[in-house]
């Protein structure tokens, strides 16, 4: 039988689609923040996707989430976010149940326009949380951002994969990695190659080039990084009953250096601290 040795084609993106692309992204933003916002005790999942589904409409964006069957045969997922709360690491359907005090929720939320996707996910706690929890969650978040500081035209997606494992491990606390999600790259579809994984070894995986899209997205969990599938057969939960956290931005590499398309400031703070270069097109 033979077979195909071809590396997958890698989608690079012109600055004029770099600039669509950050449309996109600056939307998903405000659309995360809104629903972060509005999360309170009492408030139940599928009214913060209500509030997200209104504010795509009034964007005139497409959800990226709503009928996405990730090619596997899945059911067509029935929502335009992702809601997971405590145990619940990713795709999460956005339940009844209201939140309550203390719970830690991750929002996985994308949206395209004009065919042009942008993907993000956040975790924040509801009413008074948990100080481990809390940890937990600013963990993730910094490990995303190691990740995104690492990369470089002409390095590799491992350098990436390398930086969020490191800053993980580095934690005086032992977490759980979840290997088996990846992030991706993005652009004219929400998941395109190449995989993005939270582990890794510098110097690996595909060469980093101008135009190219990725989102990095670390799961990380307060117990065992084993998982399990509910009956839904979408929601991802810690086989151990312990509690995850999930960050995410989208980033573009280009001519002047990185781009968070997904971030308020396109991530100037962050990548100046961490002593990255930080290269908007222009917004």
């Amino acid at each position: 039988m033979r077979v195909n040795r071809r590396r997958p084609v890698i989608e690079l993106k012109s600055d004029d689609q770099l600039r669509k692309m950050r449309l996109a992204g600056r939307l998903v933003g405000q659309i995360l923040a809104a629903v972060r916002d509005a999360a309170a005790p009492g408030v139940s999942p599928i009214e913060l996707d209500r509030l997200a589904a209104a504010m795509i409409a009034e964007g005139g964006a497409v959800s990226s989430f709503l009928g996405y069957d990730g090619g596997f045969g899945l059911p067509p997922y029935p929502a335009v976010t992702c809601i997971s709360v405590n145990d619940e690491i990713v795709h999460g359907i956005p339940a009844e149940r209201p939140l309550v005090d203390g719970d830690l929720v991750s929002v996985d939320f994308g949206l395209s326009i004009d065919g042009w996707h942008g993907d993000s996910a956040i975790t924040f706690g509801v009413g008074e949380l948990a100080p481990e929890r809390a940890a937990l969650s600013e963990v993730t978040r910094t490990a995303m951002w190691a990740g995104i500081s690492a990369a470089r035209i002409g390095g590799r997606v491992g350098d990436i994969s390398a930086a969020v494992e490191r800053s993980i491990r580095g934690s005086q606390t032992k977490y759980g990695i979840v290997d088996e999600f990846t992030g991706h790259g993005i652009g004219s579809a929400m998941h395109q190659p190449p995989d993005v994984p939270n582990v890794g070894r510098a110097g690996r995986g595909e060469q980093l080039v101008k135009g190219m899209c990725l989102a990095v997205e670390p799961m990380v969990t307060l117990g065992s990084p084993r998982t399990a599938v509910l009956d839904d057969d979408w929601t991802i939960v810690t086989r151990d009953g312990s509690v995850a956290a999930h960050w995410e931005h989208t980033f573009a590499l280009t001519s002047r250096g990185l781009w968070v398309l997904t971030a308020a400031d396109g991530g100037e703070a962050e990548l100046t601290a961490r002593g990255a270069k930080f290269g908007p097109l222009g917004d």
